[in-house]
């Protein structure tokens, strides 16, 4: 399933990924998959070469999702520790925050989860209220707050924290991003119980008068917004790349389902009922990564207005297309795509979230209405 548009150089990758995703298989352990990728500079393909990256963008990155999502055992905090803090120190550290973690994020050893969303803002970033004021004492910053809903937290050495600074000229808050430590003092987590079966758990975060030093703060105090969306744009390729990768996943079970299982005359897969809807997930399967290709492109490229139109609408048509695949894929085994056996039925649930994470498929065709088409804003 490799597209037309990609290098020979890209096409080896997508290959070896796979190769490493069908040794590991639906049943991964997620340590050692991690660390197996990361020595084999999967995991890093993005980052630069003069910290142990691979030099690759987000073209590589996203091979590198796909394919592992393909064979069952996706890695979800590869869009968040490489591809939105990794891609947000590369492009804006300090040269001693890109020494310090950039490494370590190339090679596995160090992860690093992101904290936007709060439990009162929902998708209107606008109203993040975790404040970040500076230390009178010691030029630092003092960090108050709560987030929800935050990946692998209690795995990842750092979270890479969003929030907000008050400009001295406006009085007006304005998004900046810290590097908190996990152990930090009143930097608590409390796990979500969730139904979504998945590897990474989710957390609720408390930042009770959290003490930073000044080197904590990401780039330049008064650019937050652009290196907010230096972020989210990865974000979002890499979602599509998920969703894409796991569409991929439920598709091949159903196509080999559909052409071993005999009932009449035929395999199930010979009668049009059948293979229409399978032939129908794999076209939007692949149409969503075309889009998704263009995004990763304009992004490589440096057009990051390009890249965020072309990466909400990868995000969006991935996250269908993945949804319909599942559904068409447990549709297929009847009954048997509700057993254990078969792992198709926690992909339901795990479909559903590329839907609503990191951005609602509500607020990108808000987003596509007002800045693609000029449609009036209405919020």
């Amino acid at each position: 399933m490799s597209g037309v548009i990609e290098s020979q150089e890209n096409k080896d990758l997508r290959a070896a990924v796979a190769a490493l995703g069908a040794r590991h298989g639906r049943g991964f352990d997620r340590a050692a998959l991690w660390s197996e990728a990361a020595k084999l500079g999967y995991l890093g393909v993005n980052l630069p070469e003069a910290y142990g990256g691979g030099g690759g963008g987000m073209a590589e990155l996203s091979i590198v999702l796909e394919e592992l999502g393909s064979a069952g055992c996706p890695l979800l905090m590869m869009v968040v520790s490489p591809a939105i803090c990794g891609t947000v120190i590369a492009r804006f550290g300090t040269e001693e925050q890109k020494r310090t973690w950039l490494p370590g994020l190339a090679d596995g050893t160090l992860t690093m989860a992101f904290g936007i969303t709060e439990p009162e803002a929902g998708s209107n970033s606008h109203r993040i209220t975790t404040t970040a004021r500076r230390d009178g004492d010691g030029g630092g910053w003092i960090l108050r707050g709560r987030k929800v809903f935050i990946s692998g937290v209690d795995i990842a050495d750092a979270t890479l924290i969003v929030g907000r600074t008050e400009d001295a000229r406006t009085g007006s808050l304005k998004p900046c991003l810290f590097i908190v430590p996990r152990d930090t003092p009143g930097f608590q987590r409390s796990r979500i119980d969730m139904e979504l079966q998945a590897e990474e758990k989710q957390f609720e975060l408390v930042l009770d008068d959290v003490r930073l030093p000044a080197e904590s703060l990401v780039g330049d105090e008064d650019a937050g917004l652009l290196q907010l969306f230096a972020g989210l744009n990865p974000e979002r390729i890499m979602t599509a790349a998920f969703a894409i990768g796991m569409g991929r996943y439920a598709l091949a079970k159903a196509v080999d389902y559909a052409t071993t299982r005999q009932v009449w005359k035929l395999p199930i897969g010979g009668h049009q009922a059948i293979a229409h809807p399978l032939a129908q997930a794999h076209i939007e399967l692949e149409l969503a990564r075309l889009m998704m290709q263009k995004a990763a492109a304009l992004y490589d490229a440096g057009d990051d207005v390009g890249a965020g139109e072309a990466a909400n609408m990868a995000k969006y048509a991935a996250a269908e297309a993945c949804v319909k695949a599942v559904d068409q894929a447990v549709h297929t085994l009847g009954g048997n795509g509700l057993t254990r056996e078969y792992g198709l039925a926690s992909l339901i649930t795990a479909a559903r979230v590329a839907r609503i994470a990191p951005v609602s498929r509500e607020m990108i065709l808000n987003y596509v209405s007002h800045q693609s088409l000029g449609l009036p804003k209405s919020y």
